[in-house]
């Protein structure tokens, strides 16, 4: 392990569009990208010369067994997280896996505690969590100005998928699990909800769609959009649509807050602003000098600067590496909140295919 002042040395194991965005992340917080290993040696090759690793491994098992590098970031399809994840705690790596941790509850609690039972930091790519004006909203509700939470309306809507050509690996359930709408977007809508409320979700039932059976000649067994009615364990009632096949929409996450004094909104194609509704009148409250300390925190550039995605991912990195080196970082997402999303995802199968409601385990206090 290095010394708190040098540079944390990371490997990745995954090569692809979620390699590029953690690696721009990991080089702005100043670590050195030793080493990454993808699908087959010329892609690993192509990896590395791309996005700047020193070099490319031969498999994830030399990788992992390195005892130089001390993070490892598995930005793999679904399905390879628990075998990466727990072989890299295992050499007592540090940990950022994409979400889904993995593609059932049983993998992803056995993750959680084994990232426990090595000390090591274990972490979850929730980055809307990074957002300045996402810490507003969570330090707005916290304070009481939204005063008590009556209702939740959330959507995350796509479109990439829209037509019976459109295909990607996530498809393949042998890929990327069960579930892929939820998994891969929803999971970010509930956290974000979690998040925000400090509440939980206590109650589910859900319906879900197939649009296509069949995309590239091969059937189709997870779905392009899930509507999930809930309950909270603080009374809230809320609703989640969740979609990959919503023309015109590209990557439109939308949340709002409903409280017995005012409303909160927020957009994440829009991160900016917060809507605010009053029954007096509504406002938008835009980033600016005198937010909460964690929205200071966060905004690492001057008002008016618009910060994005990418910024958002950086700053979840870094407080990842932060927390590697012995910080307290307040809102990081462990595995434990990537065992709450897988949770929830398989709750919403199980109520879509029994047409029930579903209590989720672990919520009454």
């Amino acid at each position: 392990m290095t010394s708190a002042s040098a540079p944390l040395r990371v490997g990745f194991v995954g090569g692809g569009f979620m390699a590029a965005v953690h690696s721009r992340a990991a080089r702005a917080a100043r670590a050195s990208l030793v080493g990454i290993v993808s699908s087959s040696a010329a892609s690993s090759a192509r990896a590395a010369d791309l996005l700047g690793f020193e070099s490319a491994y031969p498999s994830a098992e030399v990788l992992l067994a390195d005892a130089t590098i001390d993070v490892v970031h598995i930005v793999t399809p679904n399905a390879t997280h628990f075998d990466l994840a727990l072989a890299a705690l295992r050499e007592g790596k540090h940990v950022v896996c994409e979400k889904p941790l993995t593609t059932s509850t049983a993998h992803a609690a056995l993750l959680t505690e084994a990232a426990e039972e090595a000390g090591v930091t274990a972490t979850v790519p929730f980055v809307y969590r990074f957002h300045p004006m996402v810490r507003e909203a969570r330090a707005r509700v916290a304070a009481g100005e939204a005063g008590s939470l009556l209702s939740i309306q959330g959507s995350y809507l796509q479109d990439w998928l829209l037509a019976a050509s459109d295909d990607n690996w996530r498809v393949d359930g042998a890929l990327g699990g069960a579930s892929r709408a939820f998994a891969d977007i929803g999971s970010h809508l509930c956290d974000l909800v979690e998040f925000v409320t400090g509440d939980r979700i206590a109650r589910l039932q859900s319906v879900t769609r197939t649009v296509f059976d069949e995309r590239s000649s091969r059937p189709v067994t997870t779905e392009d959009l899930a509507a999930v009615l809930f309950t909270t364990r603080a009374g809230a009632v809320g609703t989640l649509l969740v979609s990959q096949v919503a023309p015109g929409r590209k990557n439109r996450l939308h949340v709002e807050f409903h409280g017995s004094e005012e409303s909160i909104a927020f957009d994440q194609e829009n991160p900016e602003v917060l809507w605010i509704g009053r029954q007096t009148g509504s406002q938008l409250l835009t980033r600016q000098p005198g937010l909460s300390a964690d929205a200071e925190r966060l905004a690492v550039l001057p008002p008016g600067h618009p910060l994005g995605y990418q910024d958002a991912f950086s700053a979840f990195v870094a407080d990842t590496y932060a927390a590697i080196g012995g910080e307290s970082r307040d809102g990081l997402p462990t595995f434990e909140d990537g065992l709450r999303a897988v949770t929830l995802t398989d709750a919403v199968l199980e109520s879509a295919r029994t047409s029930t409601w579903i209590d989720i385990e672990g919520t009454n206090p």
